[in-house]
C-alpha cells in the first residue's frame, strides 16, 4: 500500500534506513517504562503484597503484558505511518482533538504539583532540616533545566542512571527479603482474593493489573522513537524488542515491590499510609529488620523512581503538547515549532513547572479542578486503548496491511480496552463521590 499523501516523510532527528547496532537497542522503551512507574505504583504493589501475599502476582504479570500491547501499538502506528499518535487521533474526528487538548492542559497543572511533591518526600526524609516545599520547587526547576538544555540522547542517559538506581535498590531489597518461591508459584495461578468480610476483591485485582505503569506517557512512546531516530518500518523489530525488554524490567521491579510487601510489610504487621507517604512508612520497618543503612538506600531508590517520572513527563508530554498545538495552528508535526526546543514544548515545560508551584506553596488543590482532572484522567487510558483499535485495523487511517493488527493483537487490545473502561468508570464514581462529600 502506498503512503498516504499527508504522511510526513521525515519523522525525527537522526533518521536512518538501517536499525541501530544491538548494543543500542535499549532506549525509548526504558524511558516510557521508567516514566510510567512512579511512587503511586510502588505503594499499590506494596499494599497488595502486604494484604494478599503473592496472590495477585498473576495480575501484575497480566498488567505488564497489557502495557506491552498498548505501547507496541502506539509505536507500530508511528513507525508504519510516519505519523504521530496525535495525528492518528485527529483523523478520528474533532472530538478527539478537543478531548486531548483540554486533558493535557488540566492534567499538566495537576500532575506538576503532585510530581514535584512526590520527588521531594524522600529528599526531605533524608535531609529533614530542609523544608519539603523547598525540595519540591527545586526538583521542578532541576527537572525543567535538564530537559530544557539537553537533547534526547542526554535525557535518555540520565533516565538510564535513575532506572539503574531504583532497580538495584528495589530488586536488592527483594533479594534480601528472601521470597518464598512455592508461594510465588502459587501466585501465578489466577485467583481473586477475598476481603475480611468474605467478598471478592475484584476491584483491587483489576486496579493492580491495569494501573501499574499506566499513564499518558504510554502514548509518548512514538514521540521518543522519533527523537531517537527510529522512524521507519525497518525499526519495527528493534522497537518491539526495546518495548518488551523495558517492560520485562518493569515487571521485575514491580514484582520486587510485591515481594517486599509480602515478606517485610506483612511480617512486620504494619499498615502503610495512603498515597506516596506510604513509602515513608516503610523506612522504619526496613531499618528495624535489616539495619539503619537500608532506610537511606530505599529513600534514594524512591527518589530515583519519582524523579525519572518528572523528567519523562517534562520531556515526553511536552512533545505531545507541541504536536497538538502545532497541528492546531496548521503547522504540522514535522515543523520546527513541534520539536522539543520549539516554543510550544517549552511553554508546556513552564506550564508543568511554575503554575503548579502555587498549589505546592498554598497546600490547597482547587476542588473543581481536581474533579475535572480525575474525570479526564480516568478516561485517558480507555481513550488510548479504544482509539488504537480503529487506527490499527482500518485502511483509511494509513497503516499498511503488513503492520495492521492480527486477530491475536485485536483480542489483546480489546481485553485491554474493556479493563481500562471498567477502571475508568470506577475512578469516575470515586471522583464524583469525593467531590460530593467535600461539598457536603
Amino acid at each position: 500500500m502506498s503512503t498516504p499523501p499527508n504522511t510526513p516523510q521525515h519523522a525525527g532527528p537522526g533518521e536512518g534506513h538501517q536499525p541501530p547496532p544491538k548494543w543500542r537497542i535499549i532506549g525509548p522503551g526504558l524511558v516510557v517504562a521508567a516514566t510510567g512507574v512512579g511512587a503511586a505504583d510502588m505503594v499499590a504493589t506494596l499494599v497488595a503484597g502486604s494484604n494478599f501475599g503473592y496472590g495477585l502476582l498473576w495480575a501484575v504479570i497480566v498488567g505488564i503484558i497489557l502495557k506491552i500491547v498498548l505501547v507496541e501499538g502506539a509505536g507500530r502506528y508511528s513507525l508504519a505511518t510516519g505519523r504521530t499518535i496525535f495525528e492518528g487521533w485527529s483523523s478520528l474526528g474533532r472530538w478527539a482533538t478537543w478531548y486531548f487538548g483540554v486533558y493535557i492542559l488540566i492534567w499538566g497543572f495537576s500532575y506538576g504539583s503532585a510530581a514535584m511533591a512526590s520527588t521531594a518526600m524522600p529528599l526531605h526524609a533524608l535531609f529533614p532540616g530542609v523544608d519539603l516545599k523547598v525540595f519540591a520547587i527545586a526538583t521542578g526547576l532541576v527537572g525543567l533545566a535538564l530537559v530544557w538544555f539537553n537533547r534526547y540522547a542526554v535525557f535518555e542517559k540520565i533516565t538510564a542512571v535513575l532506572v539503574g538506581i531504583m532497580f538495584v535498590v528495589i530488586v536488592g531489597l527483594a533479594i534480601i527479603a528472601v521470597p518464598h518461591v512455592p508461594d510465588m508459584l502459587k501466585g501465578l495461578v489466577p485467583m481473586i482474593p477475598r476481603a475480611a468480610d468474605g467478598s471478592l476483591e475484584i476491584g483491587k485485582t483489576l486496579a493492580l493489573a491495569g494501573g501499574v505503569g499506566g499513564t499518558i506517557t504510554l502514548a509518548a512512546y512514538g514521540y521518543w522513537l522519533r527523537e531517537k531516530g527510529w522512524s521507519t518500518p525497518c525499526f519495527m523489530k528493534v522497537m518491539r524488542i526495546d518495548n518488551t525488554m523495558a517492560y520485562v524490567m518493569t515487571g521485575v521491579f514491580v514484582i520486587s515491590m510485591l515481594i517486599v510487601g509480602a515478606e517485610v510489610v506483612a511480617t512486620a504487621g504494619v499498615k502503610l499510609g495512603n498515597g506516596d507517604k506510604g513509602l515513608l512508612d516503610l523506612v522504619p520497618v526496613l531499618q528495624a529488620k535489616y539495619g539503619t543503612w537500608v532506610g537511606p538506600a530505599f529513600l534514594w531508590g524512591f527518589f530515583a523512581a519519582a524523579f525519572s517520572s518528572v523528567l519523562g513527563v517534562w520531556n515526553g508530554v511536552a512533545l505531545m503538547f507541541a504536536d497538538f498545538w502545532a497541528n492546531a495552528r496548521g503547522k504540522g508535526s514535522d515543523s520546527p515549532q513541534a520539536k522539543l526546543d520549539g516554543p510550544y514544548a517549552r511553554f508546556y515545560m513552564l506550564w508543568l513547572t511554575f503554575p503548579p508551584m502555587i498549589l505546592i506553596l498554598t497546600g490547597q488543590d482547587p476542588v473543581a479542578l481536581v474533579l475535572i482532572y480525575a474525570v479526564l484522567g480516568a478516561l485517558f487510558m480507555p481513550f488510548l486503548a479504544l482509539t488504537l483499535l480503529p487506527l490499527m485495523n482500518m485502511e483509511r487511517f494509513g497503516v499498511p496491511k503488513t503492520w495492521r493488527n492480527g486477530w491475536l493483537g485485536n483480542l489483546a487490545l480489546a481485553v485491554t480496552a474493556v479493563l481500562f473502561v471498567w477502571l475508568g468508570v470506577q475512578q469516575l464514581v470515586d471522583a464524583v463521590g469525593k467531590f460530593v462529600s467535600q461539598l457536603g
